[in-house]
């Protein structure tokens, strides 16, 4: 059974949403504030949070980039959730490290749909360690690492599929529009940005070795040996 955990102020919200998920086989936990929602996600280690963007306490943003920025919580994929829907609002999450942005009203069967995608983008061991190397980077896809000349990089789960897919291709150009089909999991409904935000983090992250990944004017990226 997999475990959600959903930090949002809104008691009755909340516990909508966590009778909702129960209904369908997950075990949910709620956090009514931003430091406490912190606490239960280093306790719990949850397979995925639902993180409102106005907390007390602690602003979903900067609660956001702490789980990311931290080795235990890093991998942790986060959905916000939030009344505000203005492009700059995503844009903003996604540099902070969510993985989705689902806009307040939402539907139960919208939400669960877009947690069942996000769950879907971890990849299952297929048995044995398969290393991926292209120049300075290497992939362990068995036990989802990453490092640049021997040193680990720490990626959240969109980025490491992300990476994945395009180090799977190496040479091949993948366009915006089949980077969001295929690590994102299903139709996104949004705008192409989302994958130029995460490119733009996972070259940061990546150091020298981001300079593999090419940008393809008016199409979308490559990843190529130098």
């Amino acid at each position: 059974m997999k475990t959600i955990l959903i930090i949002e102020d809104e008691h009755d919200l909340a516990e909508l949403v966590a009778f909702n998920l129960e209904k369908e086989g997950y075990r949910p936990l709620v956090a009514l504030d931003g430091p406490s929602g912190l606490e239960a996600a280093r306790r719990n280690l949850p397979d995925l949070i639902l993180l409102d963007l106005m907390l007390p306490g602690i602003m979903g943003t900067e609660l956001c980039k702490l789980l990311k920025n931290h080795e235990k919580t890093a991998a942790i994929p986060v959905i916000m959730l939030t009344a505000k829907g203005e492009e700059i609002d995503r844009v903003v999450g996604f540099e902070v490290g969510a993985d989705d942005y689902i806009v307040k009203p939402f539907s139960s069967r919208e939400l669960l749909l877009r947690i069942k995608a996000v769950l879907r983008r971890t990849i299952p061991d297929k048995g044995g360690e398969k290393l991926l190397r292209i120049g300075p980077l290497t992939i362990d896809t068995d036990r989802h690492l990453v490092n640049v000349e021997g040193e680990e990089i720490v990626l959240t789960t969109t980025e490491f599929k992300l990476l994945l897919n395009l180090a799977e291709r190496t040479g091949r150009v993948q366009s915006r529009d089949l980077l969001l089909k295929n690590v994102w999991g299903y139709n996104y409904i949004g705008d192409t940005r989302t994958v130029d935000t995460h490119i733009t983090r996972l070259r940061t992250k990546l150091g020298e070795a981001g300079d593999l990944i090419r940008t393809v004017r008016g199409f979308g990226y490559k990843l190529e040996e130098s």
